[in-house]
């Protein structure tokens, strides 16, 4: 009994693990077959924007959640839809094999309508071990719009003399859908051309010669001066609207330029002087010109430029007389030049049209006291116009001018000549003075303010007609610390002088008569205002007057008498 037992202990031992061991390999076999195979889509169904037709749309992506899928799938689109895995490649059918299968897969849809209206259709995904996915599509498909794209609707060019032309200006325009000529008409003194060369108010592009981008050029051809407005239109059939491109320019005078001086060297010592006199062909029809302007640009020779800030001027000889007159006056920068200034000082030299043609003799003097000094170089544009009158004549009223030194002596007894009588020619229709003073010397008393004369002091002096002061002469501050040529340290140039500034050209002082005083005689009188100079100094004012008389009939000089 007792082994009977034994052995059914053991029987159902072996039993019960014979049993576990089955039911173990059952379940590790199953492990696989329990899960679902499945795909699914991160959308149903995507909308597009409206497409032109054999164009395409912007891309729309899918993703697809792959699960337990162990073969490839198949996707294919219907018609005016197109499908790829990169979104580069794009066709109507793809197969994902399964070495290329990921748990997320994303799939690029686009819209390629081939007719126009509203269009649908479907992607759909295919695999042996599960249901079709369909993803419904749609889209509206546009007809063909021609269009004409351009770089710029508005071009503003350079300026530019009259009877000349500017630098070309391309514009770039962008043909889609355009299969007709294209025309090309521009206004107002503008000209177009395709090649860059060759040039007129009309251009075709021909329906052979159209590619996606075109290039034309334009350019600005001035037939009178001022502010020019025209446009560029562009014609073509297909379009609904032309297309116009403004266009804007000036036109400038033409000017006739002359160089005279060329970096003249002026100093004193070392072999140089401190002028320099020379013959020089300048303009010889003053018919149409309306305006001379003077250029004098100073340049440092080696070694460098003078360190002060020196009195210095240009004249022009006087055939009949042989008188030199001034023309210009500037004071030089402290220990440099005025290359900040594009063209050197400028000055209008107009007053003095009937000196300067033909062959003229000018005179520079720059009042340095050493061998450094300068290189002046002098040139004159005589610019285009119509002349405010058609003849002038200019005669010397006074002209202490030689230096700082030759001036009228301010606050002391002097024997300078500042009354003149002026007779007028009966027939000047236009009379006026000019002016070129200022002042040198720091002599006392000094104003209340501290300002020693006559280089600090503030003045206002006189001109006074038959014994009436008619015009003012106002020498005060100009913002020296202003000045463009601010180049000049160490030296002491931002301080305000009288009437002038280191680096900088003197003013020339205009005064108009109200009318012509033709055919009279009038008394002249140059008057200080009156301040009494301390024993032992010295204060001066150089000074230099004309009188100035135009006509539209020939006109001769003024006469000046003491």
């Amino acid at each position: 009994m007792k082994n009977f037992k034994h052995k059914f202990y053991y029987c159902f031992i072996l039993l019960f693990t014979l049993v576990s061991i089955s039911c173990g390999n059952d379940d590790n076999g199953n492990s696989g077959s329990g899960e679902t195979s499945s795909i699914t889509s991160s959308s149903d169904a995507l909308i597009f924007a409206d497409t032109e037709i054999n164009d395409v749309s912007v891309s729309q992506p899918i993703t697809l959640t792959i699960t337990d899928i162990e073969t490839e799938i198949n996707i294919s689109s219907s018609a005016n839809f197109q499908i790829s895995t990169d979104n580069s490649t794009f066709s109507d059918n793809i197969t994902i094999s399964v070495e290329d299968l990921n748990n997320s897969q994303n799939i690029f849809i686009q819209f390629a309508p081939l007719s126009v209206g509203d269009l649908e259709g479907t992607v759909t995904i295919e695999n042996e071990e599960i249901e079709n996915i369909i993803i419904e599509v749609s889209g509206t498909g546009l007809d063909l719009i021609p269009t004409i794209a351009l770089s710029s609707n508005q071009i503003n060019f350079e300026d530019t003399q009259v009877n000349s032309y500017s630098t070309s200006e391309n514009l770039t325009l962008t043909l889609t859908h355009i299969t007709s000529n294209t025309t090309l008409t521009t206004s107002g003194g503008f000209e177009v051309s395709n090649d860059n060369s060759v040039f007129s108010n009309n251009l075709v592009i021909s329906s052979e010669d159209i590619s996606d981008t075109n290039v034309v050029f334009l350019r600005f051809t001035p037939q009178s001066i001022g502010d020019l407005d025209g446009v560029l239109t562009i014609e073509n059939e297909q379009l609904d609207d032309d297309i116009t491109v403004q266009l804007s320019g000036e036109g400038t005078p033409v000017i006739h330029n002359y160089q005279t001086f060329d970096q003249e060297r002026v100093a004193f010592g070392g072999g140089y002087t401190q002028t320099s006199v020379q013959n020089f062909t300048l303009h010889d029809d003053l018919t149409n010109i309306e305006t001379i302007k003077m250029y004098v640009q100073l340049t440092c020779p080696t070694g460098g430029c003078d360190e002060w800030d020196v009195f210095a001027n240009v004249k022009v000889t006087d055939p009949i007389s042989g008188e030199r007159l001034e023309m210009a006056r500037f004071i030089t920068p402290y220990w440099n030049d005025n290359s900040q200034l594009e063209r050197g000082f400028e000055f209008d030299v107009t007053d003095f049209k009937s000196l300067l043609t033909g062959t003229v003799e000018l005179r520079i003097r720059t009042e340095c006291w050493n061998a450094k000094g300068y290189e002046v170089s002098i040139d004159f544009d005589y610019i285009e116009g119509t002349p405010d009158y058609q003849y002038y004549e200019i005669a010397r009223i006074i002209n202490y001018d030689n230096g700082s030194a030759a001036g009228v002596p301010y606050g002391t007894s002097h024997d300078k000549d500042l009354t003149k009588t002026i007779t007028i020619p009966s027939n000047a229709q236009s009379t006026h003075l000019r002016t070129i003073i200022s002042g040198w010397g720091e002599a006392y008393p000094s104003d209340n303010d501290g300002r020693r004369c006559a280089e600090w002091c503030y003045r206002t002096h006189n001109i006074n007609i038959n014994n009436v002061s008619t015009f003012d002469h106002y020498l005060g501050p100009l913002g020296c610390a202003s000045n463009p040529v601010n180049n000049q340290a160490p030296g002491n140039w931002t301080p305000d002088r009288a009437g002038w500034c280191p680096g900088m050209e003197v003013p020339t002082r205009i005064d108009e008569f109200t009318n012509s005083v033709a055919g009279t005689s009038i008394d002249y009188e140059y008057y200080f205002s009156p301040w009494v100079v301390n024993s032992g100094y010295e204060a001066y004012y150089p000074i230099s007057s004309f009188v100035v008389v135009k006509s539209d009939t020939p006109i001769t000089r003024p006469v000046v008498a003491d």
